[in-house]
C-alpha cells in the first residue's frame, strides 16, 4: 500500500486485545488501506510521474492516472496484513525482553521496522508493476509481468526492495513517535485520557504529511531504481538506468541538483496526509467498537 501501508505501523501500535479484536483491527486496516489507495491513486500516479527521469509529460502527464491500479489493489491488503502479523509477533517478543515502559518506543519502532521489512516482500513486486505502468512503460499488467520475467527474471520483481525498505523505516520512525506525541499532548491539554477518532485522524494526517515531506528524497531514489529496466544481454543500458541507493542519490544530486530529490513532494504530502487521516480515523473507530464489544 505504498507509504500508506507504512501508516499500518502506527495503526498496529494498539493496546493488548484479544484475538477477536485483533481480527477486527486487521480487517479494518486492510479494508481502509485498500479503499484509500483506490480513491487517492491519481495523486500517487502524479507523484511517480514527477519523479521519473523521463519527466512528467513524457511519463503520461495527467492522462491515464489510474494506470497500474490493479497491481496496487492486489498488493494493498496482503501487504498491510503481513506488516500487522509481523509487527504483533515482534512486539510480543521484544516486550518480554524489554518490559520497562520506558523502552516502549524502542520496542514499537523495532517491531514496526521488522514489519516493514516483511511487508515489502509482498508489496515490492506489485509496486514494481504499478510504477512501470504509471509511467506508461506498459499498458497492461500482463505485459509488464512478462517483461520483468523475460529481461530480469524473478528477482526483477524485487528491484528496489532495499530502497523501499530504506524509505519505509525512516518514514515509520518519524510518523509514529510524532503521531503518538500529538495524541498524548492534545489529550493532556484537553484534560482527557485519550483523543476522539476524528482528532486522531487529524494527528495522523499532520504526522504523515511531515514524515512524507522529510522522506521524499528517499522516495525519489526508490522510484528511479524501481523504474529502471535491465536490458537484454548485449544491449547497452539506458541513461535512465539506476542501481543502488547511494549511487542513485549521488547521481541525481550531481546531474539534476538538490531540487530533483524533492520531485513530487506536493502530491506525496497531500496523498499521505489525506490517506493517513482516513486510514487512522477508521482504524481508531474500529478499535473503540471492538473494545465496546468486549465489555
Amino acid at each position: 500500500m505504498s507509504d500508506l501501508s507504512a501508516s499500518a505501523s502506527t495503526l498496529a501500535v494498539v493496546p493488548e486485545v484479544n484475538q477477536a479484536s485483533l481480527l477486527h483491527c486487521l480487517l479494518a486496516g486492510a479494508l481502509a488501506g485498500t479503499a484509500v489507495d483506490t480513491a487517492l491513486f491519481p495523486l500517487d500516479t502524479l507523484k511517480t510521474r514527477l519523479q521519473s527521469k523521463a519527466g512528467f509529460a513524457a511519463s503520461g502527464g495527467f492522462r491515464g492516472v489510474y494506470s497500474g491500479l490493479t497491481s496496487a489493489v492486489i498488493g494493498s491488503a496482503p501487504g498491510a496484513s503481513m506488516f500487522f502479523v509481523t509487527y504483533e509477533g515482534l512486539k510480543t517478543t521484544l516486550s518480554a525482553a524489554l518490559p520497562d515502559p520506558q523502552h516502549a518506543p524502542v520496542v514499537h519502532m523495532m517491531s514496526a521496522s521488522g514489519g516493514e521489512i516483511a511487508a515489502c516482500f509482498v508489496r515490492v513486486p506489485t509496486e514494481v508493476i504499478k510504477q512501470r505502468m504509471q509511467t506508461k512503460q506498459f499498458t497492461t499488467t500482463s505485459a509488464a509481468i512478462r517483461s520483468v520475467i523475460h529481461n530480469e527474471g524473478v528477482l526483477g520483481f524485487y528491484r528496489g526492495y532495499f530502497s523501499t525498505v530504506a524509505r519505509e523505516i525512516p518514514f515509520t520512525c518519524i510518523q509514529f513517535p510524532l503521531y503518538e506525541y500529538m495524541k498524548k499532548s492534545y489529550a493532556a491539554a484537553t484534560h482527557r485520557p485519550k483523543v476522539d477518532p476524528w482528532e486522531a485522524a487529524i494527528c495522523g494526517s499532520i504526522a504523515g504529511g511531515i514524515a512524507a515531506g522529510l522522506t521524499t528524497p528517499l522516495d525519489v531514489v526508490k522510484t528511479r531504481v524501481m523504474l529502471s529496466q535491465r536490458q537484454a544481454a548485449g544491449t547497452p543500458q539506458s541513461s535512465a538506468y539506476y542501481s543502488g541507493i547511494v549511487s542513485t542519490f549521488k547521481r541525481i544530486l550531481a546531474e539534476e541538483g538538490p531540487r530533483a530529490l524533492f520531485s513530487g513532494i506536493g502530491p506525496r504530502v497531500m496523498w499521505i496526509s489525506i490517506g493517513g487521516s482516513i486510514f487512522l480515523g477508521v482504524y481508531e473507530k474500529v478499535k473503540i467498537l471492538a473494545s465496546n464489544q468486549e465489555a
